[in-house]
């Protein structure tokens, strides 16, 4: 019998640990398993001497579509977000810099992703959207990262529309830090960033790290359980079930209306 392949892809070449998320089934969301995997993926990269930088990237046209919601629906709702927080954590807690590595779709907690890393390079084809508000539930768990990072009355309008923005957007609102125009731009701009990180010592990296993440690790240590409960409490609650279960169905939610 043949073991499952992996979730996510682990490579390691001069000096850079790249972790590929490679779900298609489920639009690579954040099942128990994937995060399993992706936290293993770290953990070896931030032991092995000779890495310097992680890149996590991702296959196909979605680069991280949020919660498994298969696993969210009648189960345990307190799993999933602590898993979200652990495996946000682990990428913020990581000596070695992360740099999320975009060229498709972000949506929900794939956001939290993105928001965790160090820098965020994301080509032509990325698109974002915090889609939580339209199926009973709230960016709660991927805030930690992202509200020390995001200009307020961004983080406003897109919480509360759940509205798609593109790249640009993303950069201007703090979310990433390059929006490149081509592909091959995006390919650029990310060696451009490995060739320098390729330059610094270990000990450097480490503490200027530290140092640039000390707000986002500040939100984690203040408010991660206030932000595990309200998202399982969210989770489980009639209207987001029937959120979810309407999004599962490729149906409009119960509370869905068009303008007169």
């Amino acid at each position: 019998m043949t073991s499952a392949a992996p979730l996510v892809r682990v490579s390691t070449a001069g000096a850079v640990t790249t972790l590929e998320l490679d779900s298609p089934h489920n639009r690579n969301a954040l099942s128990t398993r994937l995060m399993a995997e992706l936290a293993q993926g770290l953990e070896q990269a931030a032991a092995d001497p000779a890495v310097r930088a992680v890149v996590l990237g991702h296959t196909g046209t979605v680069f991280c579509a949020g919660a498994d919601l298969s696993e969210a629906t009648g189960n345990d709702p307190t799993v999933g977000p602590r898993g979200l927080v652990e495996i946000q954590r682990a990428i913020v807690d990581c000596p070695k810099p992360v740099i999320a590595y975009v060229n498709g779709h972000v949506r929900a907690g794939g956001l939290g992703l993105v928001g965790s890393a160090d820098l965020a390079i994301a080509g032509p084809s990325a698109t974002f959207a915090f889609t939580e508000v339209r199926l009973g539930l709230a960016p709660a768990v991927i805030s930690l990262p992202l509200r020390p990072k995001l200009e307020p009355r961004a983080a406003a309008r897109y919480y509360l529309t759940g509205e798609t923005f593109d790249a640009p957007e993303a950069a201007r609102i703090g979310l990433i830090t390059v929006a490149a125009a081509e592909a091959d731009e995006a390919a650029k701009a990310l060696a451009e960033v490995l060739a320098a990180l390729r330059l610094a010592s270990p000990q450097g990296l480490a503490e200027s790290k530290r140092l640039v993440n000390a707000e986002v690790v500040r939100s984690f240590e203040q408010d991660a359980d206030a932000r595990v409960e309200q998202s399982a409490r969210l989770f489980g609650s009639p209207e987001a079930q029937e959120g979810m279960k309407a999004f599962l169905e490729r149906r409009p939610a119960p509370w869905a209306v068009d303008a007169d």
